[in-house]
């Protein structure tokens, strides 16, 4: 009787593991190399892409900036804004299905359309992540103070006062940021969770009070006019932005074309339902006490109208602690978009160094910090109350979000027919998303320009910084465009067998 051996194809498959042959293509290390890898687990990239966006401190402080442009018929706006938001994170999930990379945008544009485009959407995540962070310093800075003012009095509002308050946070957003990405997406987390407990708490509340005429008021509202839902859409876009930040972990997370296209979807979705909620009933909260939609305070006023104003100075400090999630989180996507760019030279190279202890990347973290912390502090030494300057930096900071939505969105459907993988949803779908968001854009910058006059100037003045920049690059260095695109791909320690 003949029988048959395993051993030899067994024998194989063993060597194979034990020793894996060298596959061509593949190397022991890619360009971004010294960032922790596959690490960084799902509720962490979710942290990441919530305390960007910040909703416990976007729902106190939105809802009166879209009112002054629609009126009582903002729920409309801010569902508008919110289908189109969907529509951007569906276009962005495509990218983030494919490519893991921590420049995100920048890197998917460039993958899509080329260096032209992907420095243009460098220079615009660098604005939008870099003056949203300022946002949230000063976001945390002004509602730290109405909470101290409850117990020391009007002296907590002085400007010195804001000053030290925005050095000081900024000294602990670098402090959390140092330890690690584990570390201050936790505390990102763990903070937002807080603070949108305690203001579902008081929407829960001042809801309570309100009669049934009341509650029914926002929805028959009616529509707004042309004018007023164009701008107060634009104005609600801002309520959102930073969702896509979760992609900038492309190196770090565990399982990324899975959890970073799951965390942008479900952050789209959960950020809108609470905006929703907060804008409803704060807008029923105005039709039963009088106007609330002024000074930033809305929250508070309902709080004190609701006989609760315990509740309303509790959420002045997890309003704080929201903003300063926000910063964390913005400044986590902002230190990695300049780490690429330090990477492919765009950027002096030490901005690309890695502390090879915490797997951070500390040089670019602390110039993120310094600067984040500086222009926040001239605007307020320099006459700006801190709602004045909120008002200001949101301006530029949705402008450069908005331009890196546009460039990315336009890109996508050129990368999917690169590839073989074009298909008419994902171009209709990327369609919408640019078009709309850049019609949004230029009637934001309208709108705005006759109360920011000087956020609108700045808008301009970085526009025209990075073009010549670019061509800068282009006559001095343009090999360095040549390695535009840089992202994290397979290594030998992905490979079968390998330790």
């Amino acid at each position: 009787m003949t029988t048959h051996s395993t051993a030899g194809p067994l024998s194989a498959l063993g060597r194979a593991i034990a020793q894996p042959p060298t596959v061509a293509g593949v190397a022991p290390s890619n360009a971004m190399s010294g960032l922790e890898r596959r690490t960084v687990g799902f509720v962490d990239v979710l942290a990441q892409s919530i305390g960007a966006v910040a909703p416990a401190a976007g729902t106190a402080t939105m809802p009166a900036l879209i009112f002054a442009q629609t009126g009582s018929s903002m729920l409309v706006a801010i569902l508008a804004a919110w289908l189109l938001t969907l529509c951007v994170g569906a276009t962005l999930n495509q990218f983030a299905l494919r490519i893991a990379a921590p420049g995100s945008l920048y890197t998917f544009a460039t993958q899509g359309l080329g260096a032209g485009a992907g420095f243009a959407t460098a220079a615009a995540l660098l604005v939008g992540y870099g003056f949203i962070s300022m946002f949230g310093l000063v976001g945390a800075a002004y509602f730290l103070q109405h909470f101290a003012a409850v117990f020391a009095g009007p002296w907590a509002m002085a400007p010195g006062v804001t000053a030290g308050a925005l050095v000081a946070i900024g000294a602990v957003c670098l402090v959390v940021l140092r330890r690690g990405i584990r570390i201050s997406a936790r505390v990102t987390l763990v903070i937002e969770l807080l603070a949108i407990v305690v203001m579902l708490a008081l929407l829960g509340i001042v809801l309570a009070h309100l009669s049934p005429a009341q509650l029914a008021a926002p929805l028959v509202a009616g529509l707004p006019t042309a004018g007023g839902f164009i701008a107060g859409t634009a104005v609600a876009i801002t309520a959102f932005v930073g969702f896509e930040s979760a992609a900038a972990l492309g190196r770090e997370a565990a399982r990324p074309f899975l959890t970073i296209p799951r965390t942008i979807r479900w952050t789209v979705l959960g950020v809108g339902a609470v905006y929703l909620l907060s804008s409803y009933t704060q807008l029923a909260g105005a039709g039963a006490y009088g106007p609330v939609f002024e000074g930033g305070s809305t929250v508070s006023t309902l709080a004190n109208d609701s006989h609760v104003a315990a509740v309303g100075t509790l959420l002045d400090l997890g309003l704080a602690a929201s903003f300063t999630a926000c910063a964390i989180a913005s400044l986590t996507a902002l230190a990695r978009v300049v780490f690429t760019l330090g990477r492919e030279g765009v950027l002096p190279v030490r901005m690309g160094r890695v502390d090879p202890q915490r797997k951070t990347p500390f040089t670019a973290l602390g110039i993120a910090v310094l600067l984040t912390v500086a222009v926040p502090l001239g605007l307020v030494l320099g006459g700006f109350t801190p709602w004045q300057a909120l008002q200001c930096l949101i301006v530029v900071a949705a402008a450069g979000y908005i331009v890196a939505y546009v460039m990315a969105s336009a890109s996508l459907p050129v990368f999917l027919r690169r590839i073989g993988e074009a298909t008419w949803r994902a171009d209709a779908l990327a369609a919408i998303a640019a078009i709309g968001l850049a019609v949004l854009l230029v009637s934001y910058l309208v709108v705005t320009a006759p109360s920011q006059p000087l956020a609108v100037m700045l808008v301009g003045a970085l526009a025209l910084a990075a073009g010549l920049a670019y061509l800068l690059l282009r006559m001095t260095r343009a090999r360095v465009l040549e390695r535009a695109g840089l992202h994290d791909h397979a290594t030998t320690s992905d490979l079968l067998g390998a330790p």
